[in-house]
């Protein structure tokens, strides 16, 4: 029997489903929720009803409670509004539970892309051989981010995957149980996080998905395409920053750094002992029940009586578990032989630390604490630095830090970066001899945009006791400017006899970063993805040339604005030219949950990305090879969108409208990060501080997404202007790459819903920019579908269509709700009409609002 188009799946399996269960859940007699789960639908078909006949939230809002109101005065009518967001918050996870329970019906989970995929096509081509000499030194690492729009706490994430399961039993009495616990428990956090806490959350993620996903694939290419053979690859690694991510969060310090990794160091420890505890249900006979007790034992004690037990290594471990394979195979007929090699192979991968932690820090921060230290050394007496260092040439200085040699002691300086910055390097010598070296091995520059940069931080590293240092410096480029230079910063690097050294012992092996963060907010969507495709490019070249292999690291984040959406086509675009080793990325805040959130989700992801990898290293064909007419008009394109977007943020109004008219600082006030929202403490708005999550979030918020779009039709207008037109769509014909960029956008602007600011276009004073900004809206959409030749947005991703729509309209009277109390706002900054109690009421009406969005866009931020 065929199977059925994706679009009929989703629709029988998520849409039909979630109408059932949220019949089911908005008729549950809440105690706080009184009536509200009748009075929303109501309120819902008003909001839809208003936008259709061009009205603003306010008027809608009015209309709502003439009509439905009962007489309620306005603290009772804001009330109200507040129980609609909690219920609203929650139909989204009730939405999130159903479609996350149906994923292994909508998607094909041995379609293309996925490992039985691989290995049929690899077999069909007769490429099988060359298949496992990739998979012996390909790898993927996902990288956890804690961001501040990963929000659930535990107890919410605990419902979820209860509810997922028996969402796939049809279990209808734990349904409803399930969904009446949703509705009384809180989703809301009276206090900010730690950066620890962040950590804890994050961590279920990896002992409850990642450990089971990672280990099923593994297990299955062992199985499947190197039977009777060893892989000798790990092949998936994970990273992880919360804790070790200094970059702007002035919470990270050194205890919190060590004292993750220790919960790295348990929490991996514990899976273990689970799994050998099951083996040993198994393993009953002969003289293994003795042997797996001793491992056992073991790893009990390191796990509750870690400071006195004998310390365990992994190597002993792994030893134990190899003398239980050998008598297994020699005396029992290799019996459960299958699972007792899956633990061995985890152990392999995930080794005493679960996931690298990495340490990142931004350059100025660097520059600064090298001068004090310089400084520091001066009034010390040390003969470390030479008495005219700071008034050398950046030649000089870095020909001086490539020869440094001491010993710092962090307790000598007085200011507290110094001291957390050179904390926080000897934390990974610490961290490495009981976690070993894969458990902080990396060191992460933002901004870095020089030699000096590089250098000065290697030269912190070796001044720690470490000569020597096992530990990889990995620069972050990412503005434009800064990717522009990237190859000349690298080769000059290159060419420096220290740090060539420094990498021969580290197997001629360099990671460099590239943002797209930053990137997108810096340079707009067509130049960030650009730019960093011609980086990788020249960094490659570069690279090769010294015989240097080059991994690049991508700070990917969960939208098309920053690097997110489709994000294996965008691997299997990148061609011969850039290299592809590994693929490495980070995954952060709600995205993690969406897509690596279950068991399913995780599996397929993962695979994707390793088929991305398989695909461009055997499927090279000239799609992925731009021609010299195609990248002109690449570059063209980039050009002009960079050119535009630029004058866009060099608007007077840009900075006011996001000030005024969005959520941006509202972001943080929400107790949903540990992070503050910008790198800088001043009261004024620098853009050039301000992180790209609530800049990108906000845009969201509005339903605006300009980061996402903003300049691309711009860009195309002028090809068609002069007749050019053929050009731009023999580009997407031709080019992979710019078909997944194209695809991406689309997104954007699916996800876009101007109706909803409309009111702007007659604002006094903001009115010229919105109109710009839905000039552009328009511009693009017209001419993405004039190129694609579709006649609608994501017409290729029908099913992912209906899954945007039908979130965005869960979420349509929460953005309703927030934009009336934002105008509430405005119109109080004009003439002060509102009590102080009145205004931090409609303050929190905005803040509330922020959750159910980012969690119904899944990639918001």
């Amino acid at each position: 029997m065929p199977r059925k188009p994706k679009i009929e799946r989703f629709n029988e399996n998520v849409l039909s489903k979630y109408q059932i269960y949220n019949s089911i859940f908005i008729t549950l007699p809440f105690n706080t929720l009184t009536r509200t789960g009748t009075l929303l639908p109501l309120f819902t078909e008003v909001c839809e009803k208003g936008y259709e006949e061009k009205k603003n939230p306010t008027e809608i809002i009015k209309e709502f409670f003439d009509r439905y109101g009962d007489q309620r005065n306005e603290k009772e009518q804001r009330d109200l509004l507040f129980q609609f967001i909690q219920l609203i918050e929650r139909q989204v996870v009730l939405f999130d539970a159903i479609e996350d329970s149906a994923f292994h019906i909508v998607h094909n989970m041995d379609g293309r892309g996925t490992l039985r995929s691989i290995k049929e096509e690899a077999q069909a081509k007769g490429q099988s051989e060359k298949l496992k000499e990739y998979l012996r030194r390909f790898k993927i690492r996902i990288t956890l981010t804690a961001h501040p729009t990963q929000f659930y706490p535990g107890t919410v994430l605990g419902i979820i995957h209860d509810l997922d399961q028996a969402i796939r039993d049809e279990n209808l009495i734990m349904i409803k149980k399930l969904l009446t616990q949703l509705g009384k428990t809180s989703f809301f956090k009276k206090q900010k996080p730690t950066p620890y806490d962040e950590a804890v959350s994050l961590i279920w993620y990896l002992e409850n998905v990642f450990y089971n996903s990672v280990g099923t694939i593994y297990n299955y290419i062992q199985q499947n395409i190197f039977p009777g053979e060893d892989l000798g690859n790990d092949l998936i690694n994970l990273g992880f920053w919360p804790g070790g991510d200094r970059d702007g969060n002035p919470f990270v310090t050194t205890e919190t750094t060590l004292k993750v990794a220790k919960k790295l160091r348990k929490s991996i420890l514990l899976n273990y002992y689970r799994d050998i505890r099951a083996l040993k249900r198994r393993l009953t006979f002969g003289s293994l029940p003795e042997k797996i007790t001793v491992l056992e034992n073991a790893l009990y004690d390191n796990f509750y009586y870690a400071k006195t037990a004998i310390p365990l290594s992994q190597e002993t471990l792994i030893n134990g578990l190899l003398e239980i394979k050998e008598e297994l195979i020699e005396h029992h007929q290799s019996l459960f032989l299958t699972d007792l090699q899956d633990l061995i192979d985890r152990i392999k991968i995930f080794g005493f630390h679960f996931a690298t932690l990495d340490i990142r820090q931004d350059s100025r921060v660097h520059h600064k604490v090298l001068t004090n230290i310089v400084n520091t050394s001066y009034k010390l007496g040390l003969d470390i630095f030479p008495k005219d260092y700071n008034t050398l040439s950046e030649s000089e200085q870095i020909a001086v830090l490539s020869n440094v040699k001491g010993t710092l002691d962090p307790t000598v300086f007085e200011d507290d970066i110094s001291r957390s910055t050179i904390e926080s390097i000897y934390a990974i010598k610490t961290i490495q001899q009981k976690n070993g070296e894969r458990g902080a091995h990396r060191y992460i520059i933002s901004n870095n945009g020089s030699v000096l940069n590089v250098m000065e931080t290697f030269a912190m590293i070796r001044l720690c006791d470490w000569q020597h240092p096992t530990v990889d410096v990995i620069p972050l480029f990412e503005t434009v400017s800064d990717l522009q230079v990237a190859d000349q910063v690298m080769e000059t690097l290159y060419k420096n006899p220290v740090y060539m050294q420094h990498l021969e012992r580290r197997k001629r092996k360099q990671t460099i970063m590239l943002g797209f963060s930053d990137g997108t907010k810096d340079g707009g969507y067509l130049m960030a993805n650009w730019g960093i495709f011609k980086a990788k490019e020249a960094l490659t070249e570069i690279s090769r040339k010294y015989d240097i292999d080059v991994v690049f690291f991508d700070g990917r984040g969960g939208p098309p604005a920053r690097g997110g959406g489709n994000t294996h086509q965008f691997y299997a675009s990148l061609g011969p030219k850039i290299e592809n080793e590994e693929i490495q990325l980070t995954i952060q805040g709600q995205t993690i949950s969406s897509n690596f959130g279950m068991l399913d989700s995780c599996q397929y992801n993962l695979e994707q990305l390793l088929g991305a990898g398989v695909e461009n290293e055997l499927e090279y064909n000239t799609n992925k090879v731009f021609s010299e007419d195609d990248e002109s008009t690449m570059q063209e394109l980039a050009d002009i969108s960079y050119a535009t977007y630029s004058d866009f943020k060099a608007h007077p109004k840009f900075l006011p409208y996001l000030e005024h008219m969005s959520t941006l600082k509202y972001y943080g006030k929400a107790n949903i990060g540990s992070r503050p929202s910008k790198r800088n403490q001043s009261d004024t708005l620098d853009f050039r501080a301000l992180r790209a999550i609530p800049f990108v979030g906000s845009w969201s918020q509005l339903k605006q997404n300009v980061p996402g779009f903003y300049g691309v039709g711009t860009a195309l207008k002028a090809f068609e202007d002069r007749n050019e037109f053929d050009k731009v769509t023999q580009l997407y014909k031709n080019s992979a790459f710019f078909r997944a960029l194209v695809g991406n956008s689309m997104m954007s602007l699916t996800k876009s819903f101007f109706q909803l600011t409309a009111y702007m276009s007659e604002d006094p004073e903001y009115s010229e920019f919105w109109n710009m900004i839905h000039d552009e809206y328009e511009l693009t959409k017209t001419l993405l579908l004039k190129l694609t030749g579709y006649s609608e947005l994501m017409q290729n991703e029908l099913a992912g269509k209906a899954s945007v729509n039908a979130r965005e309209n869960i979420v349509l009277p929460l953005l309703t709700i927030q934009q009336y109390a934002l105008r509430k706002i405005q119109e109080h900054n004009k003439t002060g009409n509102l009590s102080a109690q009145e205004l931090e009421v409609y303050e929190k009406l905005v803040t509330r609002s922020l959750f159910g969005n980012i969690n119904a866009s899944r990639n918001s931020a």
